[in-house]
């Protein structure tokens, strides 16, 4: 009979244990849930209030939904700091983009913008024109674009046309994709992968070739130096 009340308080405590985990479970599953969604819900909101400030500074709608928190945070800083006008405007339609594009490619240019790399031809010239942007800002869109697919440079008195040709993958001293070309062709730079965490190791290279131009046709080249590539553009 002892032995039978010991049996039956044991299975009681055990079944009190397994009670209390499966709550205990049950709570810690909740709770991490509705944490997860205050905190989505928080990150929602302070995006679109960005994206309210960046139209009314910069006066265009950013999408900002492929984008680091960090260069959300980098970009918004650069609306106040970045001086000048953009030398014309890069637009992607497959992907939604339309960016501005400065000379050079400084920390608060690729922040506010894409660059153009110095040593490059300049837009609306004969040659190849680089531009560089950040993986993790307006060329993550970049992971998408497939060949065939349409890009157009708007500047004030000419609006040029290209179609992307290749897409590769390099080592960033590889600057054969830099060099001169004899006719409009253009390049796109940013590192890769896209989603690495740190500084990337890799360039991706979406390579386009001139089709077309409304306006004024393509300058004649000036002398080029090629450029490298090892430039962090993260």
């Amino acid at each position: 009979m002892q032995w039978r009340r010991l049996e039956w308080g044991l299975l009681i405590v055990g079944l009190i244990l397994t009670g209390s985990y499966v709550v205990v479970r049950v709570y810690s599953q909740i709770s991490s849930h509705l944490a997860v969604q205050k905190f989505e819900a928080a990150r929602t909101e302070a995006r679109s209030r960005a994206q309210e400030s960046a139209k009314e500074l910069s006066g265009t709608e950013v999408d900002f939904s492929l984008w680091s928190d960090k260069r959300i945070q980098e970009y918004m800083a650069s609306l106040t700091a970045k001086d000048g006008s953009p030398s014309a405007v890069l637009n992607i339609p497959k992907l939604n983009l339309e960016v501005p594009v400065y000379d050079g490619t400084d920390d608060l240019t690729l922040n506010r913008g894409v660059g153009r790399i110095i040593g490059t031809a300049r837009l609306g010239s004969v040659g190849n024109t680089g531009i560089a942007g950040h993986r993790d800002g307006f060329f993550r869109g970049l992971k998408d674009i497939t060949v065939g697919d349409k890009i157009d440079v708007v500047l004030p008195s000419q609006t040029s046309h290209y179609v992307v040709e290749s897409i590769q993958i390099t080592s960033p001293d590889d600057v054969s994709v830099l060099r001169p070309t004899p006719k409009a062709s253009l390049t796109l730079v940013t590192c890769y992968p896209f989603y690495f965490l740190g500084s990337a190791p890799q360039r991706y290279i979406v390579s386009a070739s001139f089709t077309s131009s409304e306006g004024s046709e393509p300058r004649p080249a000036a002398k080029l130096v090629v450029p490298n590539l090892t430039q962090r553009r993260d």
